[in-house]
């Protein structure tokens, strides 16, 4: 072989990257992917930082006002523990230390309110909530690049709405996970024989994430908006990806903490009100990144990534 072939067959062969590229595209990690990846995390940093305040300011504004519909919609239903089990059940989905820090005022805020007073809360608190709720639509709205013209009543309504179906839900949830609670206990006691059937009711501890899971889709599918939440494009990628992000920030912010040492030197008696909003702040930052990949999966393949993965089809 000449050297002027050599030089050929060394120019045809493709490169190491190329090479890797191309292998990670069998798998499915392809250029549409890198694509999705690189704009997922631009826009959560040039959009992100504003919304995840904004949301964890709300998140901590809207708290109470939802209990407070929470323990209006059990009262309604003849259920008044059904508000506490609530607060209990969503607070074990966060950090301990932030569980510490609302449990007892929140707990305060729901006995407090009876009779006509805890309607009048209701009332105000379903408006506060809906206001979180158009929070969380106009994430959606900016990761879509959609403007909306709908009267303002109507999405304070359907947002109204939302709220108190997402406090059903809850409710029904939870009490689902007290059920399974008392049947684990029964089977623990009573038939300690029944290894299957332990391990089963082992698997329904995973219930928390999945009831989490399960409200963020009914929510990111009700506020997507209409032109892409009646396509083809995915809508469980986000849900799960915020999932995931909150437990792990569940699973670290407490060790985070520790690490740091004595925080409270630095914000004294509003240390526990900072751990809360620090936590609400990384779940908003979860928020945008999740509204954004359901937004990068919904729009069409440009066609120079289209072109870079036929190119590596081909080789």
């Amino acid at each position: 072989m000449t050297e002027a072939e050599s030089a050929g067959a060394a120019e045809a062969r493709p490169g190491l990257g190329a090479r890797i590229r191309a292998a990670m595209g069998k798998v499915g990690f392809g250029p549409r992917f890198f694509h999705v990846i690189g704009r997922v995390v631009t826009d959560t940093f040039n959009e992100g930082f504003t919304y995840a305040g904004n949301f964890a300011y709300l998140s901590l504004v809207t708290l109470f006002p939802f209990l407070i519909v929470a323990a209006a919609i059990a009262q309604l239903i003849g259920r008044n523990a059904e508000g506490i089990r609530t607060l209990e059940a969503f607070l074990q989905t966060m950090p301990p230390d932030v569980g510490e820090v609302l449990r007892k005022p929140a707990a305060d805020v729901l006995q407090a309110r009876t009779g006509n007073l805890l309607w009048f809360g209701a009332i105000v608190g379903l408006w506060t909530t809906a206001g979180f709720i158009e929070t969380l639509r106009g994430i959606l709205r900016q990761s879509y690049g959609v403007k909306s013209s709908t009267p303002f009543w109507r999405y304070r309504l359907g947002a109204m709405g939302i709220s108190v179906a997402s406090v059903i839900l809850a409710m029904a949830a939870f009490s689902f996970q007290v059920l399974l609670t008392g049947i684990e206990q029964f089977i623990y006691r009573l038939l300690p024989w029944a290894s299957q059937a332990q391990a089963i009711v082992a698997a329904t501890k995973a219930l928390p994430a999945l009831v989490l899971f399960g409200a963020l889709y009914m929510l990111f599918y009700s506020l997507t908006p209409s032109r892409y939440r009646h396509s083809n494009c995915p809508k469980w990628p986000g849900p799960a990806f915020i999932t995931l992000w909150w437990l792990f920030v569940t699973a670290m912010l407490p060790r985070v903490l520790i690490t740091l040492g004595s925080y409270d030197l630095t914000y004294g008696s509003l240390a526990g009100v900072m751990i809360v909003l620090i936590f609400f702040y990384l779940i908003g930052l979860g928020m945008v990144a999740g509204a954004e990949l359901n937004a990068a999966l919904a729009e069409p393949v440009p066609d120079g990534v289209e072109g870079a993965r036929d190119k590596e089809g081909g080789a």
